[in-house]
């Protein structure tokens, strides 16, 4: 299996910075954001990950990232996104780099305490279909909103005004190679996305969903500068104990 890291956008709401860098170069504590999506690919046992990005920054992250041999990676592959048409778009730019094989999807600016390997290997048990994973969280109408029966994931909601449940969909995702041929077939959302949402339900409309609760602390630091701050806090709290 291989690895997506999706790190694109504009980064408007994290303006002025982002006017002079791409959003997932910004610092989180002592490390550019875009080291810890990778760091919890690796340490999940990929070792060939591909970055996508965008904006007028892209060069940087080869800058920064090079080959990849200093987080123990085979190679780093680059692919560049026009625009923002949505998680789903970015991630069609993957599909000639998943050479018809599974893929593990994380957001560039999602960061997590904890190692995701079990899941991983219960993803590769599966044999097909995808995997997701949610956390139960206090302010689930800011997320998409996993509803549960019976033990399975039977629909997401795109940020709900009243949520179903309190499980949030995390930015990661495992897929098996029907993933692009499924993205190829959406529609844009009214907001002029191809949704990754609508990607996760058709794997739900299929019967082929799997899930995992995500254990300890997980952030997204890219959305606002508070996000940002609060995910530099997790991380030095990691770090130091303070």
């Amino acid at each position: 299996m291989k690895g997506v890291i999706l790190a694109g956008g504009l980064g408007t709401r994290l303006k002025p910075c982002t006017k002079v860098t791409n959003k997932h170069l910004l610092p989180v504590y002592d490390k550019p954001m875009i080291y810890y999506p990778l760091k919890t690919l690796v340490s999940a046992g990929l070792e060939d990950i591909m970055i996508v990005t965008g904006g007028n920054n892209a060069g940087d992250f080869l800058r920064l990232l090079g080959n990849g041999k200093e987080f123990g990676l085979k190679d780093i592959s680059y692919a560049y996104q026009e625009g923002e048409g949505g998680i789903a778009e970015a991630l069609k730019l993957a599909e000639s780099f998943a050479d018809e094989g599974s893929i593990a999807v994380m957001l560039g600016d999602n960061l997590i305490e904890n190692d995701i390997s079990d899941a991983v290997k219960e993803f590769e048990k599966q044999n097909s279909g995808a995997r997701i994973f949610l956390k139960e969280v206090d302010n689930p109408e800011r997320f998409g909103v996993a509803e549960i029966k019976d033990g399975r994931v039977v629909n997401i909601a795109e940020k709900p005004k009243k949520p179903i449940s309190s499980y949030a969909v995390v930015g990661i995702y495992m897929y098996d190679n029907d993933v692009f041929e499924i993205i190829k077939k959406l529609k844009p959302s009214d907001r002029g996305e191809l949704e990754i949402t609508d990607v996760n339900n058709e794997y739900i409309r299929r019967g082929t969903m799997a899930y995992s609760i995500l254990e300890g602390w997980w952030t997204d630091a890219g959305t606002s500068f508070e996000s940002l701050f609060r995910a530099s806090k997790l991380v030095r709290k990691e770090i130091t104990g303070d």
